[in-house]
């Protein structure tokens, strides 16, 4: 039988309390800020993303997932938007296609749109063949991803939008918390190599950030907030926002009229555990839930601390940065055309036809894009499955700046960017995992210090 989840009720009393103590009292007004979200859930089967192994289509959900929309304005009149989705991911071409259509609709330029996916595992696939999928899907599931990309794209252009339309006088200010559920998941194995398991010694980035929006009452009208973990609670065929589905909602619960907002971060090698029934006699969703109201009271703890008011002005810099590759070696490709099993023989067999054409990529692509707010607060948002390491160093380097927040799988999510250091580990998030959907080979070492470059670029040439 399964246990019930333990009654919360001082639980909920103190997180009343706090929620009543954090809001906050009026300040001037330098912003303009909206909100809005969109419900994105499907009501029929679809082909869900995140898990290689998927057999069948979803069967009903457990949360409804949306796309949520923030807008901002400084006193100058420069907008930027946030835009987060409960996805496992965000192509680079669908998040292009968005971009021209709110540029042209509302003057708002590419670059100062910032797409985040939370990567909850138990949410319908978004990427075509093309984009690395890594599924076999059968062909009435190819269609119905066609169409629900389809619905997507509408539904962000008109989440975003409505959120410019809803841009009142507000004020915006800074905080941080931190929450203990997120843990490195590559653990050193005996015989060389690296195990998906828990692995308490290894680097973690358990910070919360969190940027509060007020109206001209002082009265909370959105929570922007983060954490480094993969959405990966959830293993059932079941439609979920995972944890950070069930942080948002327990905000939005919390705090009326308000639109919760989350923003993954650099968790491509960090797990929340327990997870998938490891906790006995509690459901995947039970888990989900418990982390997320873990993760929703950080939120709240943040906000009962001294915030960092925010004043402008803003600016936004994005750019695409070519990260190298290292191929695999005609012995690589030699062993995999040998192998038995058919999708890695098949990868295999394209390569070497590639290679011997000449037509395989130098670099790919990767979005960077840094938002700056005055002298006090700065957000770099790294596209692909960003691994720890990156926020830890970049957090280090930048740390002369008050507020500094990195977020992984913005503006594009093909694969993972490993660090130096997890690259020349190798494993799934060192290599395999992107040679598994489709890139020529692992990145090359120097990636990381190339991405970091660009976001100390970025950041100078945003100034002061």
């Amino acid at each position: 039988m399964r246990k019930a989840i333990p009654k919360l009720l001082p639980c909920i009393l103190i997180l009343a309390t706090l929620a009543s103590a954090a809001a906050p009292k009026p300040s001037p007004t330098v912003w303009k800020a909206g909100a809005a979200r969109v419900d994105l859930t499907p009501d029929d089967p679809v082909w869900m993303g995140g898990y290689a192994g998927r057999k069948k289509p979803s069967e009903g959900f457990a949360q409804r997932i949306y796309a949520k929309a923030l807008a901002i304005e400084d006193a100058a009149g420069q907008p930027f938007v946030f835009v987060t989705l409960d996805l496992v991911s965000i192509p680079r071409r669908l998040r292009d296609d968005v971009a021209k259509r709110i540029e042209a609709a509302h003057g708002v330029p590419s670059g100062s749109l910032l797409f985040n996916a939370s990567h909850t595992h138990a949410a319908p696939e978004l990427r075509l063949a093309a984009e690395r999928t890594p599924y076999a899907m059968p062909p009435p599931m190819w269609q119905r991803l066609l169409k629900f990309r389809g619905e997507v794209e509408e539904k962000l252009v008109a989440v975003i939008g409505q959120a410019l339309a809803a841009r009142a006088p507000a004020s915006l200010a800074y905080g941080h918390a931190r929450a203990g559920f997120a843990m490195n998941r590559r653990l050193p194995q005996p015989g060389g190599g690296h195990a998906n398991r828990p692995y308490p010694d290894g680097p973690v980035d358990h910070d919360v950030p969190v940027l509060r929006v007020a109206d001209a009452a002082g009265k909370v009208t959105a929570l922007l907030f983060g954490y480094a973990c993969h959405n990966t609670t959830v293993g059932s065929y079941r439609l979920s926002g995972d944890y950070a589905g069930y942080a948002q909602h327990f905000l939005e619960k919390d705090y009326p009229g308000a639109v919760a907002l989350f923003v993954q971060g650099a968790g491509g090698d960090q797990n929340p555990y327990p997870r998938q029934t490891m906790q006995p006699g509690y459901a995947d969703e039970d888990l989900a839930s418990l982390h997320g109201r873990s993760l929703a009271t950080a939120v709240e703890a943040a906000l009962v601390t001294p915030l960092r008011e925010l004043s402008g002005p803003l600016r936004a810099g994005y750019s695409l940065l070519g990260l190298k590759y290292t191929y695999l070696s005609a012995t690589e490709l030699g062993e995999g055309v040998k192998s038995a099993k058919a999708d890695v023989k098949a990868r295999a067999e394209m390569q070497q036809k590639r290679q011997v054409a000449g037509e395989l990529p130098k670099a790919y692509p990767n979005p960077i894009q840094v938002v700056r707010i005055g002298d006090d607060f700065i957000l770099a948002a790294i596209g692909q499955e960003v691994v720890v390491d990156y926020a830890l160093r970049l957090k280090q380097e930048l740390k002369s700046i008050p507020a500094v927040w990195i977020a992984g799988y913005s503006n594009d999510v093909a694969g993972y960017l490993g660090s130096r250091r997890v690259l020349n580990e190798g494993g799934y998030e060192g290599g395999g995992a992107n040679i598994m959907v489709g890139h020529p080979g692992p990145y090359a070492p120097s990636v990381e210090d190339d991405v970091v470059a660009e976001v100390h670029r970025l950041v100078k040439q945003l100034g002061r």
